[in-house]
């Protein structure tokens, strides 16, 4: 098995990961029912816009780290 070699030059492919972290536990800024998309608060569906963003960053850092 070889030593992933590349993982200690590419630090911030981890600082990736805690993007969605700081986003949906900063609560105040999505606090608010404004503005609504398709009937839904801001406090919904900002929340389930994570949720294909935060696996698109953990394929983006895996296929980085790789």
């Amino acid at each position: 098995m070889e030593a992933d070699n590349d993982a200690p030059r590419r630090p911030w492919l981890w600082v990736t990961l805690l993007i969605p972290y700081i986003a949906l536990l900063w609560l105040p800024f999505y606090n608010d029912t404004r503005p609504a998309v398709a009937g839904f608060p801001f406090f919904y569906w900002y929340q389930f816009l994570w949720v294909p963003l935060t696996s698109l960053l953990l394929y983006v850092v895996y296929r980085g780290l790789k």
